[in-house]
């Protein structure tokens, strides 16, 4: 508590998060996207048409695919 106290005297601010903060995780907010909005549900039906598409959104990340924070 000691630490707290000290670094409050210096500005600094310190925010407790519960261990998962899905809403807070930016790759979670990142995969959440690539699951539901840029990979088509028939990307699903097997490994390599996932993997073939998964791979083509994560090239084009920050071009076609892009997410504003």
């Amino acid at each position: 508590m000691a630490k707290l106290e000290e670094w409050k005297e210096k500005g600094v601010l310190i925010f407790f998060l519960p261990a998962c903060s899905l809403e807070l995780n930016l790759i979670e907010i990142l995969w959440r996207r690539i699951k539901y909005q840029w990979i088509p549900f028939d990307a699903y039906g097997c490994f390599e048409n996932l993997k073939e598409r998964l791979g083509y959104v994560l090239a084009n990340f920050g071009g076609k695919y892009d997410i504003i924070f």
